[in-house]
């Protein structure tokens, strides 16, 4: 009995993807399907990276192709292809960066600069090409966290390359200032250095931007919404009523400039004793879930109150980097994971298929 591309596609439509829900089939990640006397050969495309779920998704694809009667040699190949998708209307993207996601926080003090390196490094582990642009002019954070020292090249005099370390491209204003040196400055010559960063840096072909906000929502932010073509928000919180009455001001603003919440992770959840083990939820509990009922957006994960994430991102080695395979590290994985998929779900970025129009007056 030969077997055909449509009973092919039937038994496709049954292997569900683990982390869009959804079966490859109708997800139209299935590419290049052949039959030929039995002989099965095609790709899985995702549109997120997931270098750590391929042999899964490559073994579950065969599983299922194997149980059809007369199947043959089967070659299956799994990839991921991200794409750049749509931003604020009336922005165009910027070169080489395919994604802008924002990480933000109402107030200071939640882990938001902990959350935006764990996840920019765990989208790394997974393939995806990731720069980090610490927009926190006046309290830059991300050289020490990365732990990169030194000062940016420039080849023109007018961009700088971006620095690097643990496979993750930064750029920051803590690489041209001393450590010690307050930024005595207003807004405007804030947002002039955040555009510079973003602009001057010569970023690398990159599938994702992380940019690590500032607290609150100000200047920057402002600037942000309005010049930056931003794919969607994070928005980081803890379960403290204090930080969600902020949390939610920041999530409102981000609504009303177009840029879409991508979703909402609670730091801090529960603390865990390091002598006995005994967890408890200092900071309070539930409130970043209710918090996504309320806006109706995803709650993408919540992390716990240790020490060992604090000491690991001071030392210049986050989490992610330090223990990849820890409990904790699995939790920025499947959070980077879950806001991949988010992007990929997100409208293609067609600007980039119709030529400009320019009408002239000879």
């Amino acid at each position: 009995m030969s077997i055909t591309v449509d009973a092919v596609k039937a038994a496709l439509s049954q292997v569900i993807d683990p982390n869009t829900t959804k079966d490859f089939v109708s997800g139209k990640a299935v590419k290049n399907l052949k039959v030929d006397n039995g002989d099965i050969s095609l790709d899985i495309e995702l549109g997120y990276p997931a270098k750590s779920q391929v042999d899964s998704i490559r073994r579950n694809v065969i599983a299922a192709i194997k149980a059809l009667p007369g199947a043959g040699n089967i070659s299956v190949g799994v990839s991921s292809k991200i794409i750049p998708h749509t931003v604020q209307r009336g922005l165009k993207l910027m070169p080489n960066v395919k994604n802008i996601i924002a990480v933000a926080s109402g107030k200071g003090g939640v882990g938001k600069s902990t959350t935006a390196v764990n996840l920019a490094l765990a989208l790394a582990a997974e393939g995806a090409s990731v720069g980090l642009l610490d927009a926190d002019i006046y309290g830059p954070s991300q050289p020490m966290m990365l732990g990169v020292s030194g000062r940016p090249q420039t080849v023109d005099g007018k961009s700088m390359e971006p620095m690097e370390n643990h496979g993750v491209q930064v750029s920051s204003i803590g690489f041209l200032i001393d450590p010690d040196e307050p930024m005595v400055w207003r807004g405007p010559m804030v947002t002039q250095a955040l555009q510079q960063l973003l602009e001057q840096t010569n970023w690398r072909d990159l599938d994702y931007l992380i940019v690590d906000m500032p607290p609150g929502t100000g200047d920057i932010q402002l600037t942000l919404s309005q010049k930056v073509p931003v794919t969607g928000a994070v928005i980081v919180t803890t379960p403290q009523d204090i930080a969600l009455l902020d949390a939610r001001k920041g999530l409102k603003m981000f609504e009303k400039v177009g840029i879409p919440i991508l979703g909402i992770v609670e730091n801090m959840s529960t603390h865990i004793c390091s002598n006995c083990g005994h967890a408890e939820e200092i900071f309070g509990a539930g409130g970043g879930e209710k918090m996504c009922k309320d806006f109706n957006v995803d709650f993408l994960g919540a992390l716990p109150l240790t020490m060992s994430i604090r000491e690991q991102a001071d030392s210049g080695k986050p989490t992610v980097v330090a223990d990849p395979d820890g409990p904790v590290a699995a939790i920025y994985k499947d959070i980077a994971r879950k806001i991949a998929v988010q992007v990929a779900e997100k409208a293609k970025d067609m600007t980039s298929k119709f030529p400009s129009i320019v009408i002239k007056n000879d």
